[in-house]
């Protein structure tokens, strides 16, 4: 297992807490200022058991990341509740189930390449790319006289993910959007 800075902990990741393995769902920084210091706030989930915790870890201390063995999968489809992947190299298919893709399935089209993390020959996380890019399905219309200023509306994605977009973004349009924290980025 190697040691790594809590500020280098990415949603995905699988960590070692309390002798037990975590998969992270949600990891920020926070800096409260006087005398609090920072911190990372993080959300895991125990892949043993499925419970979540969440935890207040100094941006100085160091936590192990668990030894696993990535895969490099394409998704195909998606089969009922299951989605399917294939092995790159063996061409093996593998079914995860989306409550194990954990929130992760609005990213997914058809031939976007992952990681599947592998602990003991078992299946216990998936890493998506940065950002994805995604087809804009419905959104209100462009309001006459919105600027490209700070208002944001809601788009559905192709996936059936709903983020907040810049005022500008019209349906049909392709949008960057990003993968750890399901914020757009850009207009592709």
């Amino acid at each position: 297992m190697a040691k790594v800075l809590a500020t280098e902990i990415r949603v995905g990741n699988l960590i070692e807490w309390d002798k037990r393995i975590w998969r992270v769902l949600k990891c920020y920084h926070v800096h409260v200022g006087g005398r609090g210091g920072a911190f990372m706030q993080v959300e895991m989930k125990d892949i043993e058991s499925g419970t979540k915790t969440n935890q207040r870890i100094r941006t100085e201390e160091k936590v192990e990341r668990t030894v696993v063995e990535p895969r490099e999968m394409t998704f195909l489809y998606q089969e009922g509740n299951d989605y399917v992947f294939m092995d790159k190299k063996t061409y093996e298919q593998l079914s995860l189930s989306q409550d194990f893709l954990e929130g992760q399935s609005g990213y997914l089209l058809p031939n976007i390449d992952v990681l599947v993390n592998f602990h003991h020959d078992r299946p216990i996380g998936v890493q998506l790319p940065p950002s994805v890019i995604l087809t804009v399905v419905d959104t209100e219309p462009v309001l006459k006289g919105a600027t490209a200023t700070s208002s944001y509306k809601p788009a559905t994605l192709e996936t059936g993910l709903v983020v907040m977009v810049p005022s500008f973004v019209l349906q049909g349009e392709k949008v960057k959007i990003n993968t750890d924290t399901g914020e757009y980025i850009e207009r592709v």
